[in-house]
């Protein structure tokens, strides 16, 4: 497609009025059809922080792309969370593609990020190449499972949990009641997960179902210990068919599933796979070391049907973001690290051990030399720096570095973050 420049558009945050216009950009952006209810412009006008909701606008007021963010909290190895700019509803018209719009939005948001003092930024990439010119790495990987029941060797009943646990089938309400607390306990403990805001919940329970998205009951389900504790959760839909003996074969997908011990893990998984009717078991988004295929009798039986990069991250401050983090090991290297933007460049002596980190600047000779993209794909856990060094992504300006790097950086599991935003 080609396009005649036409006036410069401006990029600024929108204004109340201008949500529908915003809106009908979004739409267009994600190929969808461009008509935008009343309740959707209400609701938005409602939940977003519109300051950071940003535009691109002709001279005639009309959007042609767009941009948002928002506060989250991110948990990185070890435990500790911190603030993070998550970055959402990015689109360009077609007609203005090419012209340094969305240079310009995630310009403008990333130096008000930083200037908050959140720690990094985060994304789902729609697309793989976008994002590295803006210093955002691949963070985490979603791996998803497809499990032919009837392989799986669980049998063709299902029993209760051991030890006095129960999974109830319960309604919206009940789910949106006890979700956020469960969730946020279990974030905690798991390197790449974010925080849900409250409309999250809303939506996935009906609470405040998009209009322009049909809204269709899943079932719920909880585990509970057998001190009535709430431990584990569960969010499905189920797609049916008979086949031409007349035999029903449904599908299963997996929306949530979230546990906080390995028994509540294996107890909902096995309860999904014992529901009358369903021969295959979908998992959703989970961890490419998830105990899945594991809880099985027979692992063979989940087979990986998707597997690709999930949250980018784009460091903002190198120093906390390294500090923030623990180690399993202590190791010290000073790193370059390169950054365009000007953002969160510098070289830095970086010591860790398992009682803490420093990362100061530094003006002695780098060992280590890597963008500011590569130092976020490697944050959480989820790559090797050797591996990165291999392809010429990582430069070892002292032989051995990027061996320290992975085993400063590396984790006993990997990250994972469940969360599409």
């Amino acid at each position: 497609m080609t396009t005649r420049p036409g006036p410069a558009e401006t990029v600024r945050p929108i204004t109340p009025e201008e949500v529908r216009t915003w809106s009908r950009a979004l739409n267009t952006g994600f190929v969808r059809s461009p008509t935008v209810s009343d309740e959707t412009v209400d609701r938005r006008r409602a939940q977003f922080d519109l300051s950071r909701v940003r535009g691109a606008f002709t001279d005639t007021g009309r959007a042609v792309a767009t941009f948002r963010s928002f506060a989250q909290t991110l948990t990185v190895p070890g435990g500790a969370t911190v603030p993070t700019d998550a970055i959402t509803n990015v689109t360009v018209t077609p007609t203005h593609r090419r012209r340094g719009l969305l240079t310009r939005m995630m310009a403008d948001d990333l130096a008000e990020a930083k200037e908050r003092g959140d720690v990094a930024a985060t994304l789902i990439a729609a697309e793989y190449p976008i994002y590295g010119r803006y210093g955002f790495g691949p963070a985490t990987t979603a791996t998803t499972w497809e499990i032919d029941v009837p392989r799986t060797g669980l049998g063709p009943r299902w029993s209760a949990p051991e030890d006095g646990a129960t999974i109830e089938l319960v309604d919206a309400a009940e789910y949106r009641k006890e979700g956020p607390g469960l969730h946020d306990r279990l974030r905690t403990r798991v390197a790449g997960m974010v925080s849900r805001e409250p409309s999250w919940w809303d939506r996935d329970t009906g609470l405040a179902a998009a209009p322009e998205e049909p809204w269709t009951e899943p079932f719920f389900a909880l585990y509970r210990s057998a001190r009535g504790e709430v431990e584990g959760l569960l969010r499905y839909r189920i797609e049916g068919k008979f086949s031409d003996a007349v035999q029903p074969v449904c599908t299963a997908t997996v929306l949530d599933l979230f546990g906080e011990t390995p028994a509540a893990e294996r107890a909902l998984w096995h309860y999904v796979c014992a529901i009358d009717w369903v021969t295959v078991v979908r998992s959703g988004l989970r961890a490419p070391d998830d105990l899945l295929p594991d809880l099985l009798p027979d692992p063979r039986a989940a087979r990986i049907v998707r597997q690709s990069d999930a949250m980018w991250v784009r460091l903002l401050d190198v120093a906390a973001a390294l500090e923030a983090r623990s180690y399993g090991t202590s190791g010290a290297l000073v790193i370059e690290v390169r950054d365009e933007a000007g953002l969160a460049g510098g070289r830095f002596a970086w010591d860790a051990a398992p009682d803490g980190a420093t990362c100061v600047p530094s003006a002695a000779a780098p060992q280590l030399t890597l963008g500011v993209a590569e130092l976020g794909a490697l944050w959480l856990g989820e790559v090797s720096a050797v591996r990165l060094a291999a392809l010429g992504r990582v430069v070892e300006e002292e032989a051995g570095a990027a061996a320290v790097a992975d085993a400063l950086l590396r984790t006993s599991r990997r990250p994972w973050c469940p969360d599409m935003f």
